[in-house]
């Protein structure tokens, strides 16, 4: 695949297929991102694979934590706000995927059992768990963007799809627990990564782009 072709048709996966991922194909996207751009060469990403039985522990032990409504405690503040214009694409992107799947705004259970599919990775086989050192500055987290977006493009070479999930991430110290990493690693993003489910709905919408006049300045 081309690399700009790639990059244009790279979209989130929220529906997945339960087919296995050769352990060679991830090792090959994890070598790909492994080239990735940091700070002074740093390269702060830690990455956790979980697959099969552990997979499916993992999704219950956290599904069980947002089902219950759980207090999230990220290492990662979540926004308390945003600028105006990030929170009218915010809520416009929720509007049109809820409407692509059929959920209406009102549909407080319909609405609880999708934000529940986080949980269970959407049925990926697969899901990706990336951490960081804890002594490391948030200067960090830009190099950890940059490993996961490479990560994205590189399954999309391989025809599988990727959603960067930071609801898997609500409850990094039960995740910590359950994989035995230490409290010393930051939990950053999870990743669920697998073959696409062409035929479900949610993967029929594609959120919308603003233009580049929008967000750029010449100065010449």
């Amino acid at each position: 695949m081309e690399l700009l072709q790639g990059i244009e048709t790279r979209v989130s996966t929220r529906a997945f297929k339960s087919t296995p991922i050769p352990r060679e194909t991830i090792e090959k996207i994890l070598w790909a991102a492994s080239k990735s751009p940091s700070y002074a060469n740093t390269q702060p990403w830690e990455v956790v694979v979980v697959s099969g039985k552990k997979r499916d522990e993992l999704s219950k032990v956290i599904y069980n934590l947002s089902k219950a409504d759980a207090t999230s405690n990220t290492d990662i503040p979540t926004p308390a706000s945003w600028p105006e214009d990030a929170d009218r694409r915010s809520k416009e992107h929720y509007a049109n995927r809820s409407k692509v799947i059929g959920i209406a705004r009102d549909d407080v259970a319909g609405r609880k059992a999708l934000s529940l599919l986080n949980f269970e990775f959407y049925g990926a086989p697969c899901s990706l768990f990336l951490f960081m050192d804890a002594s490391l500055s948030s200067w960090s987290i830009f190099d950890m963007g940059l490993f996961a977006q490479t990560v994205c493009l590189a399954a999309h070479s391989f025809g599988l799809g990727t959603c960067l999930q930071a609801s898997t991430v609500r409850y990094p110290d039960a995740i910590r627990d359950f994989l035995g990493i230490p409290k010393t690693k930051r939990l950053i993003i999870g990743i669920s990564i697998g073959y696409p489910d062409a035929g479900a709905k949610i993967n029929h919408y594609h959120s919308e782009r603003i233009g580049v006049g929008t967000f750029t300045r010449w100065y010449i």
